[in-house]
């Protein structure tokens, strides 16, 4: 099977985990009703934040770390194809064979096939974004091969049948004595007196998992790096689980997205110093894995990597849109993020939730498929300051708004207010008009039917009892004595001392001088 980079097709619909069954805006209400959702939220993320506030403080040159970060993003995107011809060859150099997948269904296909061929019913799996994606899982299931998760939090979103909601740590809505009732619903041989305490949980998962690593024959993994000039495949990971899956196998499978290329080991020592600062608030990761090719005797004996596109040429294609291609999957925009905090990560409909899939799954998919998630953000700018590789995800988002495609009524509404605001004598009339919304409207805060839709999710401000121009208009009539005495005060009361203080026009703030006949003329301060 062969992809060409540059032919950019999105991924295909009815496969994997990109796309929601809700808008944003409907599945975000309904997860506000969920009181423990946000109490488990809030806690998990403000837990992180403080830890990696803590070890970034650390660090004099993170700037010039990020700085570097990008830097070598955008020269990875910049010559994609060439980077990925080198890893090919490298690694089928040291005994490796590369698959490439156009898509979901390519890659689904392609990694069922290597299993069936090994005879194994069953595989172990490192936690991966990009299966999730594919939604692997359910292909193999269908196949009649069982996928156990080893990664804990993966583990106990599969068991307890639900959906990942975090990057880092999906089961970050579920809080301990949810995970209890899980494992003892769901988990074989568990001890029926399990407790909610953690060390006692984890080892309950410890005893499922450790007799599944030793009797099963094949792994799959994704990849959170490789290196194009050694073939050589990186996994981060904070358990031993992966460190597990990587090694004892006899056949290792690794879905990857084409984005996780780097050029040298010199570029993969940036990205270690930035990922676990930033995602998980340590200064270095647990567990490092790095792997080239098959060694005779130690590890998998047989190695396949395929290389995932499922819409990534289409983000490649956008020359602004590209830098999503950048994300390290830190997770540090959704935990700064305060729409992902409150709604949850569910809401996003994609298996990339918060900031970066509001930006991400949009292009993978096309961005009529998933029109709502630009809008999934309040543009505050605190997930720019957050990525670690310095990606304007505000940008971007406004970028994507531009493309969604818009209902009728919103251009025609658009339409009327640009001839509005193009007449300053429609202008006049519009302030007076929108007066009514004072009384108009839910609690004097929206707008009535049918404009209803755009203020049911935002507030308007307040429109003030006394429009600029009427005041300008009372000022200007009122007699020249008055306006002298400062007696007169700004729009909603404000005094003419106030105004003269802050540098506005006021009774006060005027440059005054005496004509040569005597009278007295008056300047105003930027007029």
């Amino acid at each position: 099977m062969t992809t060409f980079l540059g032919m950019p097709a999105t991924a295909p619909r009815g496969v994997g985990h990109l796309r929601g069954d809700q808008t944003f805006p409907r599945a975000a209400r309904d997860a506000l009703q969920n009181s423990q959702l946000r109490r488990n939220l809030r806690h998990a993320t403000t837990t992180i934040r403080g830890k990696s506030g803590r070890v970034i403080a650390e660090l004099p040159d993170w700037q010039l770390l990020r700085d570097a970060g990008s830097g070598i993003k955008t020269d990875v995107m910049s010559r994609l194809p060439e980077l990925l011809e080198q890893l090919e060859e490298r690694v089928v150099a040291v005994g490796g064979v590369v698959h490439w997948a156009a898509d979901a269904n390519e890659a689904n296909t392609i990694v069922t096939e290597l299993v069936k061929a090994t005879g194994s019913d069953r595989v172990i799996k490192v936690k991966s974004m990009a299966t999730q994606e594919i939604g692997l899982n359910e292909a193999l299931e269908a196949a009649g091969i069982t996928p156990v998760e080893t990664d804990l939090a993966e583990l106990i979103v599969q068991l307890g049948d639900d959906k990942p909601s975090h990057i880092l740590v999906p089961a970050i809505h579920r809080n301990r004595s949810e995970i209890r009732e899980i494992f003892l619903r769901a988990m074989p041989g568990v001890d029926p007196a399990l407790t909610d305490d953690p060390p006692v949980l984890a080892a309950a998962a410890r005893r499922y998992l450790r007799e599944t690593f030793l009797s099963t024959r094949v792994a799959v993994s994704g990849a959170n790096f490789a290196i194009a000039e050694t073939g050589t495949l990186g996994v981060v990971e904070s358990e031993g689980n992966g460190r597990m899956c990587l090694t004892l196998p006899d056949t290792l499978i690794t879905v990857m997205g084409i984005e996780k290329v780097l050029p040298s080991w010199r570029d993969l020592e940036v990205f270690l110093q930035l990922l676990p600062r930033a995602s998980t608030g340590e200064r270095m990761n647990p567990y490092t894995t790095m792997w080239t090719g098959v060694t005779p005797g130690d590890g998998p004996q047989n190695f396949h990597l395929v290389l995932l596109d499922n819409g990534r040429s289409a983000v490649l294609a956008d020359t602004v849109g590209r830098s999503a291609l950048h994300c390290i999957r830190c997770s540090a925009c959704l935990n700064v993020c305060p729409v992902y905090e409150r709604t949850g990560g569910h809401s996003y409909g994609s298996v990339y939730p918060g900031p970066i899939g509001a930006v991400l799954s949009p292009q993978l998919t096309g961005v009529a498929d998933n029109a709502s998630l630009p809008f999934a953000s309040s543009l505050c700018g605190a997930c720019f300051d957050a990525c670690p590789v310095k990606i304007d995800i505000p940008s971007l988002l406004v970028h994507l708004r531009n493309q969604v495609p818009h209902a009728a009524v919103e251009k025609a509404a658009m339409a009327a207010a640009a001839r509005i605001m193009d007449s300053p004598r429609w202008y006049a009339s519009a302030q007076r008009a929108a007066k009514m919304a004072r009384i108009a409207g839910r609690r004097g805060r929206g707008l009535p039917p049918p404009l209803s839709g755009w203020t049911a999710g935002r507030d308007l401000p307040e429109f003030p009892k006394q429009t600029f121009r009427d005041w300008w208009a009372q000022r200007t009539d009122a007699p020249a004595a008055t306006r002298a005495s400062g007696s007169s005060g700004g729009p909603s009361g404000s005094s003419g001392g106030a105004a003269a203080a802050s540098g506005g026009p006021s009774a006060g703030s005027g440059d005054r001088s005496e004509a040569p006949d005597g009278t007295r003329s008056e300047r105003e301060d930027g007029r």
